[in-house]
C-alpha cells in the first residue's frame, strides 16, 4: 500500500507543479479556474464528500450536455474534485460540455458499495435539479482516472443493476443517497483511464493482492478471504450486452495499476459489443504521459460522438 500512496502523492505533485499558469496539465486549463457552481451537496447532507462542482462552457446555450468526472485517490480521498479538474476538465469544457467534479466517501469514511452509492447519487441529482444548473440530461457521460476509473466504468456497467449477488453476500448498488430515487443514474458513455477493473487479477496479472492493499481497505478486509465482494467490486463481472459504450485508455508504464487490467476489461467490452477503442500509450505512466493532447482529444471526440446519439 506504501508504494501505492507514494506513487499517487508523486501523480498528484506533479499534476499541481504542471497546472501552473500559463497551461494547465496536458496543456489544458488553469487551476485558478472556478465552477458556475460550487461545492453542490447532491446528498442534502454537510458532509464535504457529497459536494459537487460544475462548469459550464463560455458559449452561450440554454442548456448543455454533461460529463461527470472523478478523481483518482486509490479510494482514499473524500475530496480532490478541484484536481479533476484540472487533470482533465478543461478539455471537456472546451469542447461544449458541462463537467460536474464530484467528491465521494473513502474507504476511510465507509466501505463499498458507498463509492458507487455517491456516483449513482449525484447523478440522480444532476438529472432532478438539471434546470436549475443549465443541464441537458439527455446525455450524460462519465470518466475517471485511477481508482475514478474503476467508479466511471462501474456505473456505466452497472445501468439498472439495484442489487448485485455473487454467492452468500447481495450488495446494494444503486443505494438511496440523497433520495430522487425517481431519476435514474444511467450514463450514457464512459471514458476509462487506467483504471483498477478486474481486481482477482491485480497482483502480478494474476490473483489478488494482499490485505495491505487499496481494495482490501475499500471492502474491508484481505481480498483473497472475501472472493464474493472482490466480484462485486469489479466492473468487469458487470460487463454485458446491455452496457453503454467505452473508450479505455491506459498507459503501457503504469506501476500502480498494471496495464492487464485493461486489456482484461477491453476484452470482455469488446465481446459484449461495447467497446469504442482501447488506446495503448507507449511508456504511458500512471497519469504523466498517458495524459496527453492526443488521448484528451481522443476522450472528447468520443463523446461528442455518442452526445450526438441522444
Amino acid at each position: 500500500m506504501k508504494k501505492i500512496v507514494m506513487s499517487l502523492v508523486v501523480f498528484c505533485c506533479t499534476m499541481v507543479a504542471m497546472a501552473q499558469p500559463p497551461q494547465g496539465f496536458g496543456g489544458f486549463g488553469q487551476p485558478g479556474v472556478e465552477p458556475q457552481f460550487k461545492n453542490v451537496n447532491y446528498a442534502g447532507d454537510e458532509l464535504e464528500a457529497h459536494q459537487m462542482d460544475i462548469y459550464l462552457p463560455k458559449t452561450e446555450q440554454a442548456k448543455y450536455k454533461v460529463v461527470v468526472a472523478i478523481y483518482g485517490s486509490a479510494w482514499f480521498s473524500n475530496n480532490m474534485k478541484g484536481m479533476t479538474f484540472m487533470s482533465m476538465g478543461r478539455s471537456l469544457v472546451d469542447a461544449g460540455f458541462a463537467v460536474v467534479c464530484i467528491n465521494h466517501r473513502s474507504s476511510g469514511d465507509a466501505k463499498f458499495p458507498a463509492q458507487i452509492n455517491d456516483v449513482k447519487a449525484a447523478i440522480r441529482y444532476l438529472r432532478a435539479n438539471a434546470d436549475k444548473y443549465k443541464l441537458d440530461t439527455s446525455f450524460i457521460g462519465i470518466t475517471g482516472f485511477s481508482s475514478g476509473g474503476h467508479l466511471s466504468s462501474l456505473a456505466g456497467v452497472s445501468n439498472g443493476v439495484k442489487t448485485r449477488t455473487v454467492g452468500n453476500t447481495t450488495v446494494d448498488i444503486e443505494g438511496s443517497v440523497g433520495g430522487n430515487l425517481d431519476q435514474s443514474s444511467h450514463v450514457d458513455a464512459v471514458v476509462d483511464w487506467f483504471g483498477p477493473v478486474d481486481m482477482a487479477r491485480m497482483e502480478n496479472c494474476e490473483t489478488v493482492k494482499d490485505g495491505n492493499s487499496p481494495e482490501a481497505a475499500l471492502i474491508g478486509g484481505a481480498p483473497a478471504d472475501l472472493p464474493d465482494m472482490v466480484s462485486l467490486i469489479s466492473p468487469i463481472t458487470y460487463v454485458t450486452k446491455d452496457c453503454p459504450r467505452f473508450l479505455v485508455i491506459h498507459g503501457d508504464a503504469d506501476n500502480v495499476v498494471p496495464h492487464c487490467q485493461s486489456v482484461y476489461f477491453s476484452e470482455e467490452l469488446k465481446k459484449a459489443g461495447c467497446l469504442e477503442e482501447f488506446i495503448t500509450v507507449p511508456e504511458g505512466q500512471h497519469g504523466p504521459v498517458t495524459f496527453n493532447e492526443n488521448t484528451f482529444k481522443k476522450m472528447t471526440d468520443f463523446f461528442l460522438k455518442e452526445a450526438k446519439k441522444q
